[in-house]
């Protein structure tokens, strides 16, 4: 198994508790797990892809603009890594094997660079963190799926602020997308 670590969306509007669309606590209950895989990820060699949504002021004709407040403007502390999975990113974003990429859309595949650069690498399986579960890392699983690789989602490093979609998500990745979903 060749295995790449997608860290999406665990910005400061998504987790801090004043952030402008913050799941709170789940989302920080989160952060020492993401972590620990994203240090266990660059020990091992294994590609890590921070994937953050980015919005721009006054844009009313993203989608998402009519569904939830403004969040993750561009070049707002909002947009930023959040805690110590910013701390951990300084600590390696030169590494080759990192890479920040922009989405514009909920799921890090569509408009991005993210399936070129898995194929280049032979990744065959993608483990999943970050924010938000029935959301982006949903549309994200989706399209993993949709485009042949394998998926991991630990529960640990996923969250959301709405806990039952939460718990539909988890089952639907492990029963409908064959996902192999970790405590």
């Amino acid at each position: 198994m060749n295995n790449a670590l997608l860290v999406i969306d665990y910005s400061y509007d998504f987790a801090a508790p004043d952030g402008r669309l913050t799941a709170g606590g789940a989302a920080q209950a989160i952060e020492p797990a993401i972590v620990d895989r994203i240090r266990a990820a660059h020990e091992a060699g294994e590609p890590i892809f921070f994937m953050m949504d980015l919005h721009f002021e006054q844009d009313t004709l993203h989608p998402e603009a009519k569904l939830f407040p403004p969040h993750n403007i561009e070049g707002t502390e909002g947009r930023a890594l959040y805690g110590k999975v910013r701390d951990a990113y300084t600590e390696i974003m030169d590494a080759p094997n990192v890479f920040f990429i922009d989405k514009r859309r909920y799921s890090s595949f569509a408009g991005t660079p993210l399936n070129q650069l898995l194929q280049e690498r032979d990744i065959d399986t993608v483990t999943l963190t970050g924010l938000v579960t029935d959301i982006c890392i949903m549309h994200t699983a989706v399209d993993a799926y949709n485009n042949g690789y394998g998926i991991v989602v630990p529960a640990s490093c996923v969250a959301s602020f709405n806990g039952p979609a939460h718990e539909s998500a988890l089952d639907h990745f492990k029963n409908a997308l064959g996902a192999t979903v970790e405590p």
